[in-house]
């Protein structure tokens, strides 16, 4: 009997050792010839689509049997378009990844009407690439020069669709004080610029400073832009040598400023995260997230992203499935002034 028990242990610890391969070579064998659908959730333009882009150029050489990864933009509702679509009609087989805007994720929770969509605990998240610091801008010339004057002077500031940054960061500051009159129904960046130049608004918020720089590098690299403020809980360094404030020394009322918090906390902690449906099988989860691990250490991806001006900043999969977890403890008194904020 003792022997008979020695080897029953000595064959569940080689079980044990053995287990992660074999896990591997499961999805091998299902990734094996197969098409992977990487959607993102905003439009074509966008810094989640440039950072989309680049990932799936790299990520099927680091998923077992190599898979081609083809890269698709599905914008709509903030990403609410493209998260529903993940939750509820995406196979939940691993042949389908996504990227959406972390407001998707946040306005699950901050909706009161009791009918939400899709719990957003139940996606399986698979990596982070970046957790940039968004900002309020306007044109050199502009009546509205820094973030004293947009208390003092009312702008139109141009936004998508509620639910997404532009719109989100705008009202925020709108309740906090800032004379923000917003302008939505743009359908993206490359739309908002433009909208700027002809006159039609006076300024933007809620882009990614990272973002912004590649998008409108002829802007940010000269001398072009009033960088009103800096939205991220800690100051970001380059912002911080160019005198940009952050917003927390104009809120007063701690309830704005705790509801603030959670607003600008969550998406820059959630920034560019990757997940797959809920009910993927774990094999091939895990899998994938090891591949977005591996992807965004890639020499040759970094590289590239460096020559874009891609800042990449690599959280794992795990880390922001805790993130959103976590987001799903704030007390109700917050999230009921966070919902106002938003209104």
């Amino acid at each position: 009997m003792r022997r008979l028990r020695t080897l029953l242990v000595s064959a569940v610890g080689l079980l044990a050792v053995a287990r992660p391969q074999e896990r591997s070579a499961y999805a091998a064998d299902f990734y094996a010839g197969k098409t992977i659908n990487f959607i993102v959730g905003t439009d074509a333009t966008g810094g989640f689509a440039i950072y989309g882009r680049l990932i799936a150029r790299y990520l099927g050489r680091f998923i077992p049997g190599n898979p081609n990864v083809v890269f698709r933009t599905m914008p709509g509702a903030g990403s609410k378009t493209a998260a529903t679509y993940l939750y509820k009609i995406a196979p939940k087989d691993g042949t389908v990844i996504g990227n959406i805007l972390p407001n998707a994720i946040l306005d699950q929770l901050l909706d009161s009407s009791g009918q939400t969509e899709l719990d957003p605990r139940q996606f399986q998240y698979l990596a982070g690439a970046e957790h940039g610091t968004r900002v309020c801008f306007t044109l050199r010339g502009s009546k509205v020069a820094t973030y004293e004057d947009a208390l003092r002077t009312k702008l139109i500031v141009g936004a998508t669709t509620p639910g997404s940054p532009t719109y989100d960061y705008a009202a925020w500051h709108r309740a906090t004080g800032a004379r923000f009159e917003i302008a939505a129904g743009y359908k993206g960046p490359g739309e908002l610029f433009l909208a700027m130049e002809r006159g039609e608004i006076d300024g933007i918020c809620g882009l990614d400073w990272s973002a912004l720089k590649i998008q409108k590098n002829e802007w940010t690299s000269g001398d072009k832009l009033n960088i009103l403020v800096q939205d991220g809980i800690e100051p970001d360094p380059e912002l911080m040598a160019m005198h940009v404030p952050q917003a927390w020394p104009y809120i007063h009322e701690d309830p704005d400023r705790r509801a603030a918090e959670l607003i600008v906390g969550f998406q820059q902690a959630f920034g560019k995260a990757y997940l797959a449906p809920p009910g993927v099988p774990e094999d091939r989860v895990g899998a994938l997230r090891k591949a977005f691990a591996l992807s965004l250490a890639d020499h040759e991806l970094l590289d590239e992203a460096a020559k874009q001006l891609i800042e990449i900043a690599p959280r794992a999969g795990e880390s922001v499935q805790q993130t959103v977890g976590a987001l799903y403890a704030t007390p109700p008194a917050i999230l009921e002034r966070a919902r106002d904020m938003m209104r």
